[in-house]
């Protein structure tokens, strides 16, 4: 991608106010908080913005990316008619926690993600219950892979189904995560707030930046708001 394109694609006037007192342009800004997203370590980042000319500490760019993430809304609200959930092992200080994730399968827009100490029906549960809260869940069927899955929807009166196939967009988006965040393929080093705000960070660039070839180029947001 081309510098120009890169600068193009990062700034977002919308969140011009999360960075009002930072003296980097805040197009800059958003070409280090969007290299940090796609994987680019804090030394990395430094690195790249300092062939443009920019030198900035590793502790201005960590604060770049939280300064954002807690601008960042959560996404609109849906009305998803086929959802996708589940979780995935990461490790935080050599401990493992599960990030609960669910997906609209005609709109590719991650729902909600977060993070729980443990796995099993009543975080599912829990991860369900907030889901509704956000969502228009009335005519959501949930694809899932397991029963005890069934248990925490009917819980709550969602209406859901054991499905191995078209549930494999969440899948998919795991993998993405652990592979554009590389620390999560070993330990998270650091807190679990500062985990749950990354994550925070790159579900607010999957929904909202990255282009998919199955919407014709648009975002998740572009396609739930159109």
């Amino acid at each position: 991608m081309k510098l120009a394109d890169l600068l193009s694609e990062s700034y977002a006037a919308e969140f011009d106010e999360a960075w009002e007192r930072e003296r980097t342009a805040n197009t800059l800004t958003g070409v280090a908080v969007r290299l940090h997203a796609t994987g680019c370590s804090l030394r990395e980042t430094q690195a790249i913005l300092r062939l443009i000319g920019v030198e900035r500490s590793h502790q201005a760019i960590w604060n770049w990316v939280h300064q954002l993430a807690d601008s960042v809304p959560d996404p609109p609200m849906a009305k998803p008619s086929r959802v996708a959930v589940d979780e995935t092992a990461v490790k935080i200080n050599g401990e493992w926690s599960w990030l609960y994730a669910a997906i609209d399968l005609d709109t590719k827009l991650i729902l909600d993600a977060q993070l729980f100490g443990r796995h099993g029906t009543d975080p599912a549960a829990a991860f369900l219950h907030r889901l509704r809260e956000k969502h228009d869940l009335s005519e959501a069927v949930f694809l899932v892979d397991q029963f005890g899955y069934r248990t925490a929807l009917a819980r709550l009166g969602l209406n859901g189904r054991v499905d191995y196939i078209d549930r494999n967009l969440i899948e998919k988006w795991f993998h993405t995560f652990k592979m554009r965040v590389d620390c999560f393929h070993n330990s998270w080093v650091g807190s679990r707030r500062s985990a749950r705000k990354w994550i925070e960070q790159f579900v607010h660039y999957y929904n909202r930046q990255r282009p998919h070839q199955s919407l014709d180029g648009r975002t998740p947001v572009e396609e739930v708001l159109n």
